[in-house]
């Protein structure tokens, strides 16, 4: 019989470990009697969180990973676009190795841990890591729910997010983009300037970690009174945190229940999102990463074979070779009427790419003169239109410059936005252009990628032109607009900024794009920390955006 009950014991043991590593199950939270606020465990509810209940609470303790974002928990995307867009491929291909193994061997909390030794151990620490404010808020944001958000918003500043990520990841997009005060997150453990990839652990004891998160003065403290602190989660592990111990009550949303929340809308953002880099247009799910380097032997291939023929062959007979290769164009609307031999026509479009330029002399069979700041010499040898005109950013200089090629029957493009821009949104055009000539042509562009994007702010330039050949399926669409006259501004009897003002009206409205007083200044500080040229050390904040650029302006 004691043998028997030997077996058995162990047999249970064996059980529990197994679903421990297999699933991840935790032991129930250990609830301290010292403190005051864990006497009694919190009440566990279903669903989302009631408005009476948000209103009368204290604060909203909010589960980033499993309530705020959709995605239910697989943080397993975010840590892959720190290890592809900050260490590089080789390092992306040893976490996707390793996702079996994290996934099905690991325990959510060492799942996590693995991930972040994976990504970070290495990368150069503080202000040099760009991922966290450049690359992962677009993601995060298109994966935040309607339904959570709109929780976080209603409770303000009593709001504290708390992630299982690490903070550098995801506290400049919850600040700056959703404007929480207050996250609770773990940080990365730093030696001589590098991510050593472990992270540090919280405190254990919850009360501590909620009066250090609020960090409430005593007025506020009187003020609250006895309301009690609500939690917001979309898992049970949610129990085991720190801060559920200062929960009164806690909501838990069920996963039948998020399929059926709504992604947040883009007009519902409550900052707009402009500028973000990364080389990535996917988010990369494990199935989507493999699919990724999969492909990428073949893209090489494909992408070596597509600029071969874009150099080689006339644009009438090269245009459905490489659209049966997935690199295709669409002209919207018509082709303008050109000028007469001897006088030259500027074209003037917003930047989306290198090649905006190539794919404009492709839509009027023609050759054009790009006239461009800064261009790498491998993107000038590979350019099927020939050598660009680089330009000075001296306005009087790139001015006379451009005068000549228009002065010489050039078709001349020019891209007054001054550097690309991803997102719906026309950055502040230069009025430089309106001052060359009696009439401009505005072409709106817009670009489809699949897997790469074609510009980069941190990267290096001169590989923009190969990942775009390299993606499986990409598509330009260029539209010419009717011609915009300029003379006014020639004879002095308008100023040019509100000519360009008004050509970026009119692109803005042909493109459903909105227009902003942004400048490739305020994009390079953000995302690289420069201006684009040199150091800055003027003013680094970023205009909002407006409904239109403003009157008056002064060029930059």
């Amino acid at each position: 019989m004691a043998k028997k009950s030997r077996l058995l014991l162990a047999h249970k043991l064996f059980s529990a470990m197994l679903s421990l590593l297999l699933h991840g199950r935790r032991p129930p939270p250990h609830y301290s009697s010292t403190s005051r606020s864990t006497t009694t465990d919190p009440a566990v509810h279903r669903g989302a969180v009631p408005p009476s209940t948000l209103d009368a609470a204290a604060a909203l303790v909010v589960d980033v990973d499993t309530a705020l974002l959709r995605s239910g928990g697989d943080l397993f995307p975010y840590f892959m676009l720190v290890a592809l867009e900050a260490g590089g491929f080789l390092r992306g291909l040893l976490l996707l190795l390793l996702c079996p193994l994290i996934r099905l061997l690991m325990p959510r909390g060492a799942a996590v841990r693995a991930m972040a030794a994976v990504s970070f151990c290495g990368l150069r620490a503080g202000g040099r890591f760009r991922a966290g404010r450049a690359v992962l808020p677009k993601w995060l944001m298109e994966d935040v729910a309607a339904e959570a958000f709109e929780a976080v918003r209603a409770a303000g500043s009593r709001a504290v997010c708390v992630t299982a990520m690490p903070r550098v990841m995801v506290d400049g997009f919850l600040r700056e983009y959703l404007g929480v005060e207050v996250v609770v997150a773990r940080e990365m453990k730093v030696l001589w300037g590098f991510y050593t990839g472990l992270m540090e652990e919280l405190p254990e004891g919850g009360e501590m970690v909620m009066k250090a998160a609020l960090a409430a003065p005593p007025a506020a403290e009187e003020e609250s009174g006895d309301k009690a602190v609500v939690g917001f989660s979309g898992s049970m592990e949610f129990l085991s945190h720190p801060l559920a111990r200062c929960c009164k009550e806690i909501f838990v949303v069920s996963a039948d229940e998020k399929s059926r929340w709504r992604p947040l809308a883009r007009d519902k953002y409550p900052k707009p999102m402009v500028f973000h880099d990364g080389r990535l247009a996917f988010r990369p799910t494990a199935a989507d990463t493999a699919a990724m380097f999969a492909w990428l032997p073949l893209g090489v291939a494909l992408g070596a074979a597509r600029l071969a023929v874009a150099l080689t062959v006339p644009y009438r007979y090269s245009t459905p070779i490489l659209a049966a290769t997935g690199m295709s164009w669409r002209l919207k609307g018509s082709r303008p009427a050109l000028p007469g031999a001897g006088r030259g026509q500027l074209f003037v479009c917003n930047h989306r790419t290198l090649i905006d330029p190539v794919y404009v002399s492709v839509a009027l069979d023609r050759q054009v003169r790009a006239v461009s700041y800064s261009l790498s010499r491998l993107s000038e040898l590979i350019s099927p239109i020939g050598r660009t005109v680089r330009l000075t950013r001296d306005r009087d200089s790139d001015g006379a410059v451009m005068a000549r090629l228009l002065d010489r029957g050039n078709l001349v493009v020019v891209c007054p936005e001054g550097t690309t821009c991803r997102e719906p949104y026309l950055l502040r055009f230069s009025p430089l252009f309106a001052e060359l000539s009696d009439d401009v042509v505005p072409v709106g562009i817009a670009v489809e990628t699949s897997m790469f994007y074609a510009t980069t702010a941190g990267g290096l330039k001169c590989f923009d032109p190969l990942y775009y050949m390299v993606n499986p399926r990409m598509c330009y669409t260029v539209q010419f607009l009717d011609k915009v006259d300029t003379s006014a501004v020639r004879s002095r009897a308008a100023p040019s900024t509100e000519m360009a003002n008004l050509v970026q009206r009119k692109m803005g409205d042909a493109l459903g794009y909105g227009c902003t007083m942004l400048t490739r200044k305020d994009k390079y500080l953000m995302l690289a920390g420069n201006d684009g040229i040199v150091r800055s050390t003027g003013d680094k904040s970023a205009p909002s955006v407006a409904a239109g650029a403003e009157p008056g302006r002064k060029n930059n």
